[in-house]
């Protein structure tokens, strides 16, 4: 690990020294506007010098400015949401100022925005060679998603779950597989870890991010193993101007007496020559347990959590840019109930206190005249404090340690009508799990009737495990025609995973990723992409061994199988996108389908409770693999300025070759159909009502809980299946313009208005917390401010 970072660091010194130039008070500057073809002005819109690292955006009236750019040829380009991007070539001079204006086209969906995970590089989204969808602001905004989680609920073939009533586990399941094929990206870093994935989904604040860019099917050729369904790329905010916001909202779960209180604030400072900028973002919160059956016991845990961050960045020249983020997670739970007791004296407790630190350092050189080498290195440390018990018996303190850290370089080189992109990879992960131990006071040693002694058992060690890969990767994109455009890439990667319990059984595997692509326009208005691309995910720990389900009567740990093997991947995809304007609506839409196969899939074999009532779920490899596919459908839209409509829906199957436990085929907890819509209505001046709603259809859901009999049936358990949901919500909006560029957004709505929720919950301290499904909340009443220089 230090060895790595090491080289980085000479790496990135090396290339600072050799580039770094003095800045030129060359007095060549530029000023002007942006207007829309009303003649309205567009604040806040980015303009950016091409082939530069400089950029800033419009201020509140439109305007923008440069100061000192280099001498000769430049193009400034500009770009927004909503907008189509436009480009001007100028003639820079010393000592000369111009004043270069643009009128810039309404792009109503959006299609010319630029993405960065298609290629690890920046593209507009309809040239790139796979599907890219992003979830910005504004949806974050509109849908009122506070949290990670809750944003990509509004994604297709995206679903959010809850997964344990005592502690709120989360996971996002993408085209109908689990959490842990799918890679969640920080500004295109693997450094999410599989202890992060826990819980982190509802501890990312959706303040802190910029957009979401989701892109479904295989994407390990680019970005390593457990990207077999898709990637979640978090794209965190940029300083690009002087602003502030700060807000402050509240809900009411169940529309009761359970708040949950959430504060934010986001600032960037910018210098006047845009060469340095810092980006600051905090966020503080604060839920109360949620019990929807009266039994005491928690269906959504409370937790307390601080969010605290920064993004910060500096130009040596105008060629070149580095950049720093580092944020720190402080969060802390408590399911079951009783809180107000000591733990051990509770009935259940699943408690943990999470302290996650991540930071990345970037460095960005243009060559020749658009190349890009990009040299990057980031790490992620978690330190989490558990406490697992029922009962007073059953109980486990634990601490776990998880270090993350991806060091790597990339090079893109452009050409007149390809582009080809290369680079190296080192991703390590260490993880270490104890047992804690604990006074035992049975042994106690006892003196004249007096306690002199008390013996303390031995730490032990769970889990102590590495993980380490290293990738070379390369991919070639090329255009025919102005139709036609291929991609063709692979990646070589070799992994080793460690037990230092147990070295003699290491694994290791050397795998080849490749990946193939064809875009090809139709006409102007229709787009068809077929891809094809292969995956893998070595034989570790997940994030769902790090859970441990608990009640009075049930403890369920996962370990892995001792002759566990890789699981490997093949992937299809086929998408046609339609995008015309019919009369005054623009209209885009979206048939995607896809297939994926696995072979030697990861799959638990469920034992029998022992004495103690401990469970032992073993992830064995599916000797006949398995296949999920299905159909994505996307519709936006755009039936005015002031009225548009967004939806995706989900029809699927995901299931197994051979029968497993309950002698099923089919996933548990995935149901074969589901989706969203959202609806944002501009009625009045500075007024927004915003709609939304989520679909989730049937699924096969396992119970083990107090209503089976005593004996063997309950420890069998039974599958049972659920219902289909819609839980539907509205936002109203009201901004208050207070002076200048401030103002103030008042806001207030309904999550779940029809109370669209689970009602046959477990009860007691013999309960199933696992036995949850649904949507995350109940019928939730929110209001809330913002106050500062908003979008």
């Amino acid at each position: 690990m230090y060895k790595s970072i090491y080289i980085f660091l000479c790496l990135l010194c090396s290339i600072n020294i050799a580039f770094a130039q003095k800045s030129i008070m060359s007095d060549a500057n530029i000023f002007g506007h942006i207007v829309d073809t009303k003649g309205d002005h567009i604040p806040y819109m980015s303009v950016y010098i091409k082939n530069t690292t400089l950029g800033t955006v419009t201020d509140a009236s439109g305007h923008y400015s440069f100061k000192n750019l280099p001498e000769g040829e430049t193009v400034i380009a500009v770009q927004g949401v909503g907008y189509e991007p436009q480009e001007k070539t100028v003639i820079m001079r010393r000592d000369e100022t111009q004043e270069i204006n643009f009128t810039v086209k309404e792009d109503a969906l959006n299609l010319q925005e630029v993405v960065v995970s298609a290629g690890r590089s920046k593209q507009i989204r309809t040239e790139a060679p796979i599907v890219v969808n992003t979830i910005g602001i504004k949806m974050l905004e509109n849908t009122q998603s506070t949290v990670l989680g809750e944003g990509l609920n509004f994604c297709t073939g995206l679903r959010y779950e809850n997964d344990c009533q005592n502690c709120g586990f989360s996971q996002i399941r993408m085209n109908g597989m689990e959490g842990n094929y799918s890679q969640i990206l920080i500004n295109s870093r693997p450094v999410f870890s599989g202890l992060a994935g826990v819980y982190g989904l509802e501890l990312i604040p959706a303040n802190m991010l910029e957009r979401i860019e989701v892109v479904r099917g295989g994407g390990s050729v680019l970005y390593g193993s457990n990207a077999i369904a898709g990637t979640v790329n978090l794209i965190l905010r940029e300083p690009q101007r002087n602003s502030f916001e700060a807000g402050f909202n509240t809900s009411l779960i169940g529309a009761s007496t359970t708040p949950d209180y959430n504060a934010n604030f986001n600032a960037s400072l910018v210098t006047d020559d845009y060469r340095s900028g810092m980006a600051l973002f905090g966020n503080m919160r604060q839920r109360e347990m949620y019990d929807a059956n009266g039994d005491a016991f928690s269906e959504i845990a409370p937790m307390k959590n601080l969010v605290l961050g920064a993004r910060l960045f500096h130009r040596f020249s105008s060629r070149n840019k580095l950049i720093f983020d580092f944020f720190n997670i402080r969060e802390h739970r408590d399911g079951g109930n009783k809180q107000d007791y000591p733990k051990h004296e509770r009935d259940i407790a699943e408690a943990v206190q999470h302290d996650m630190k991540t930071g990345a350092l970037t460095f960005e050189q243009y060559f020749r005249t658009s190349d890009m080498l990009s040299v990057f290195a980031s790490g992620q440390f978690l330190d989490r404090d558990s406490y697992y018990g029922a009962n007073q018996s059953l109980s486990d303190y634990g601490n776990t340690k998880d270090k993350t850290y991806n060091v790597g370089a990339q090079y893109k080189a452009n050409f007149s009508a390809s582009s080809l992109i290369g680079g190296v990879e080192h991703t390590g992960s260490y993880l270490t799990d104890k047992k804690l131990g604990y006074p035992d006071y049975e042994n106690a040693v006892i003196e004249d009737g007096k306690i002199v002694e008390i013996p303390h058992t031995e730490n032990t060690i769970v889990s102590d495990q590495s993980l380490s890969t290293y990738g070379v990767f390369a991919q070639y994109e090329i255009k025919f025609f102005d139709k036609l455009k291929l991609s063709a890439g692979g990646r070589f990667e070799r992994y080793e995973v460690k037990d230092r319990r147990y070295p003699f059984d290491n694994k290791s595997g050397i795998v080849f990723i490749p990946r193939a692509t064809v875009m090809y326009d139709i006409a102007k208005i229709l787009q068809i992409r077929a891809a094809y691309s292969r995956g893998y995910r070595a034989p570790q720990i997940f994030d769902e061994d790090l859970h441990i389900e608990t009640s009075g009567s049930r403890k369920v740990l996962h370990e892995n199988s001792a002759d566990l093997k890789q699981e490997n991947s093949s992937s299809f995809t086929l998408s046609f996108d339609f995008n015309k304007k019919l009369g005054k609506c623009n209209l885009g839409l979206l048939v995607e389908g896809f297939v994926t196969q696995l072979h030697n899939p990861f799959r638990n074999e469920i034992g029998t409770p022992d004495d103690e009532g401990t469970v032992i779920y073993t992830r064995v490899n599916a000797t006949e693999g398995a296949t999920v596919q299905g159909v994505n459908l996307e519709l936006k839209a755009a039936i005015s300025s002031k009225l548009s409509m967004n939806g995706g829906f989900t029809a699927q199957a995901s299931r197994y070759k051979e029968a497993g436990y309950f002698n099923e085929k089919r996933f548990f907890r995935t149901p074969d159909a589901y989706g969203f819509i959202t609806a944002d209505w501009d009625f009045l001046k500075n007024f927004c009502l915003s709609l939304s709603g989520n679909y989730t259809g049937k699924m096969l859901v396992p119970y083990f809980g107090a209503t089976l009999p005593e004996g063997e049936l309950r420890a069998v358990g039974e599958l049972r299946r659920s219902r289909p949901f819609f839980d539907a919500g509205a936002r109203l909006q009201y901004d208050m313009r207070v002076s200048g560029e401030i103002t103030i957004q008042w806001f207030a709505g309904v999550k779940n208005i029809f109370n669209s929720y689970q009602t046959d919950f477990d009860k007691g301290i013999d309960r199933d917390p696992a036995y949850i499904y649904g949507p995350a909340l109940p019928r939730t009443i929110f209001i809330g401010f913002k106050i500062g220089n908003l979008l």
